[in-house]
């Protein structure tokens, strides 16, 4: 009888070498192999509002270089009754990973569960800040009778529907005991800048945070109100309850409340905030 196992054998080796060769491929040179496209980079979506708006531009560029995470930015109120004020947008669901905002705002939206319970930090310290039109006479604002003689000699007045404006319509006008003269003429101002309003000439004087003046072209910041009578409004960030990257949202708030941010925090006109919420 013809003895047929060597031929069985050569099969059985020939099916081995079939399976092998797929898997022998990545055996080969680097040279030999087709390149993988790398995975895509994570991207976060931010909301802030205008008082680290300018701080948060600088440092959202620097973060992206420095990790690749692609970030995009929507900018809004910490408060108001604006469609874009970052409470609505909240509301709506809009796909969001951070906000950043005054702190007053902030905790509201954790205590509603829109933001994650514990992320909390606080970025930034922020002053309110008095702005005239370019050109304009500049008022003395020294001192709190000197704020009083500006507010009662101007011919409109604006601040902003946001944290440093609510303090002057509900505290310091009547701190000043103005509030009867200067309400008539004012107007609190939704969604845009103050600095603006004033550029246009539609305010004489104007009072917003002093980060949220600097970049507005066509006004002069007389400086900043007395010490007696300034609100001091952390800008604090958190993260969204329905991030879908809740660890990348950490680690970006990480890094703003780092050490590495200051520069940019301080050059924004805020002053860099060391103090974080109970974990």
């Amino acid at each position: 009888m013809k003895d047929v196992r060597p031929h069985g054998r050569r099969r059985f080796l020939g099916s081995v070498a079939m399976l092998l060769a797929p898997l022998l491929v990545g055996c080969q040179p680097v040279a030999a192999v087709r390149s993988v496209p790398p995975v895509a980079t994570a991207s976060l979506m931010v909301f802030t509002s205008g008082g680290f708006n300018a701080a948060f531009d600088t440092l959202a560029a620097a973060y992206s270089r420095g990790t690749g995470t692609r970030i995009a930015v929507a900018h809004g109120p910490s408060m108001g009754e604006t469609p874009n004020a970052i409470p609505a947008r909240l509301a709506r669901h809009e796909p969001a990973d951070v906000v950043i905002l005054a702190r007053s705002g902030l905790d509201r939206l954790v205590a509603e569960g829109s933001v994650v319970r514990g992320t909390e930090v606080d970025l930034g310290l922020s002053r309110i800040a008095v702005a005239v039109r370019e050109g304009a006479r500049i008022p003395d604002i020294a001192t709190p009778d000197a704020v009083r003689a500006a507010l009662l000699r101007a011919k409109s007045v604006a601040w902003s529907d946001s944290a440093s404006g609510v303090f002057i319509q509900s505290t310091l006008l009547d701190r000043l005991g103005v509030a009867d003269q200067v309400r008539p003429k004012a107007k609190m101002i939704p969604a845009t800048p103050v600095g603006e309003i004033v550029a246009r000439g539609d305010a004489e004087i104007g009072f917003q945070q002093l980060s949220e003046l600097k970049p507005v072209k066509g006004i002069r910041i007389v400086g900043l109100l007395p010490e007696s009578l300034q609100k001091v409004t952390a800008f604090s960030g958190g993260v969204v309850a329905y991030s879908r990257h809740p660890a990348g949202a950490r680690a970006l708030l990480s890094y703003l409340s780092s050490p590495k941010a200051d520069a940019a925090i301080r050059a924004s006109g805020l002053e860099p905030a060391r103090r974080k919420a109970s974990r």
